[in-house]
Order: C-alpha cells, then sequence, then structure tokens
C-alpha cells in the first residue's frame, strides 16, 4: 500500500511541468512532450503493475515510478552518458531533404535478397499503394501524383498516425528515396535500394528508415513494451515482400508461438 501511495504522489507531481519548479540549465535534456508522455505514461504503467499483484508487476510499478520521476525533473541519466537532448523541440530542420531532424530519432537498416529481377522490385516498391500488401502496420497509402502520397499508420494502443509524404530522389530499378513532410504525425525519411545479389542471385534490397516518434525516444520504448519495436516490423515487411514477389502471396505467422497474423 505504501508503495501504492507513494506511486500516485509522484504521479501528482505531473503539475510540475508546467510550474515553478522547473529544473534549470543543463540538468533538463527531455523535451516538454516527451517529459509528459514520460510522466503520464509512467504513472499509467505503475498503476497497471501495481494492480498485478506480482513480482513482475512490482518490476513494472518501479518502472513507472522511474518514468514519471524522469518526466517530472525533465532530465535522463541516459541522454546525458550518451550527449543527447531532445530538450530542444522547436529547432528547425538542419536540411531541407531530411524530415527528422538532426540528432533525434530512430534509425533502422534492414535487407533480404529476393529472386527476382531490381526492376520487377523497384516497379512494385514504387507504387506506394502496394506497400500495405506487405507492411503490416501500414492501412494504406494513396498516391496523390507529382511524387506526393497520403500514409495511413497503425500506432500502439489501437490508434492510428497520418502523414503526407514525397519522393525526393529517385533512380530508376535502383533507388527510392521519400520524406514526410510539414504537419506530419510522425516524421519520417526512407529510401530503399535495389542492388544485384552475388552469382546472380536475385536482387538484394535494403531499406533504410529514420522516425522521431511522439514522445521522442521514450515513445519508442513503450512501442516496444507493446510489441510495435520498429526494427522487428521492418525486417517481417521485408520477409512477407520477399514472399509477395517470390511466391505472389503473403505469409501468415497464424498459430506460431509468437507470430502475427499479416493482413493481405
Amino acid at each position: 500500500m505504501a508503495s501504492r501511495e507513494e506511486t500516485l504522489t509522484n504521479a501528482g507531481q505531473i503539475t510540475g511541468l508546467t510550474g515553478t519548479d522547473e529544473p534549470t540549465g543543463s540538468d533538463v535534456n527531455i523535451g516538454q512532450t516527451e517529459r509528459w508522455v514520460s510522466a503520464i505514461g509512467g504513472g499509467a504503467l505503475a498503476l497497471f503493475g501495481l494492480t498485478r499483484g506480482s513480482l513482475g508487476g512490482i518490476a513494472l510499478a518501479i518502472l513507472g515510478g522511474a518514468l514519471v520521476q524522469r518526466g517530472v525533473r525533465g532530465h535522463c541519466e541516459l541522454y546525458s552518458a550518451m550527449g543527447y537532448s531532445s530538450a530542444g523541440e522547436t529547432a528547425p530542420r538542419n536540411s531541407e531533404n531530411v524530415s527528422v531532424q538532426g540528432g533525434r530519432g530512430i534509425k533502422v537498416e534492414k535487407s533480404v535478397t529476393i529472386n527476382r529481377p531490381a526492376e520487377e522490385l523497384y516497379s512494385f516498391w514504387r507504387n506506394f499503394e502496394n506497400l500495405p500488401r506487405f507492411m503490416d502496420h501500414l492501412e494504406s497509402v494513396r498516391v496523390e501524383g507529382m511524387g506526393r502520397s497520403h500514409w495511413v499508420a497503425k500506432a500502439p494502443a489501437g490508434t492510428t498516425v497520418e502523414w503526407d509524404a514525397e519522393i525526393y530522389n529517385e533512380k530508376e530499378n535502383e533507388l527510392i528515396a521519400w520524406r514526410s513532410l510539414e504537419g506530419a504525425d510522425v516524421d519520417n525519411a526512407g529510401s530503399v535500394r535495389f542492388e544485384a545479389a552475388p552469382e546472380g542471385r536475385g536482387t538484394t534490397v535494403r531499406v533504410s528508415l529514420k522516425y522521431d516518434p511522439p514522445g521522442g525516444l521514450i515513445g519508442s520504448t513503450f512501442a516496444k513494451l507493446f510489441g510495435e519495436e520498429p526494427s522487428q516490423q521492418i525486417e517481417e515487411d521485408l520477409r512477407r515482400f520477399k514472399q509477395v514477389m517470390e511466391a505472389g502471396e503473403t505469409p501468415t505467422t497464424e498459430g506460431q508461438p509468437s507470430g502475427r497474423s499479416a493482413s493481405a
């Protein structure tokens, strides 16, 4: 009971995020949005852990309490060790070709070798409306012409996020690079390269994705807890892409111990 009361007390300190007890100087290395996500999410996680009545629940409650304190203080020891700060949320982008600010966001790189020619893979991917066939986290992509498109993606807890994107670099049968436009729910940029595999074994497809989730790095941490970790997503997407292009169908993981069904 004491730990529950302490957690509730910490959660109540969230009001300090906008009060006069604001930490000053270099001690603050977490942006305002991320602080709210950390504090509110930590409070919810702590309360959930306390209701479990198990050792795992206690661990979740401790983690939640730490996240509440992180949000209240506006300081993260890990960020300090990494030399990273998300406090400058309003800083302008450092390049017109990059949707994610320099020094921010998460980068994922994955590759797969597919036994199909590069021009076939390029043509299929270039029509972004094909992407939801193998990208499980995408609900829809609508091509609007002039290299622009509108994306709707699944987010944790049954929500969705949307953004407009444009192709800003392209080389036929070799490269497609895109970026989100201003006003996106999630700033992101990505590219896909199609390279001849050694010994004529088809084509190596290399995907690079960089995105800045709501709440910064802490937002990605919560996503991992709910099974939406981006690196795993891209790896599974590429596996499905390989299946679509080689066998003409999308595989399903239904019935496997840790799998999820893939939408066709």
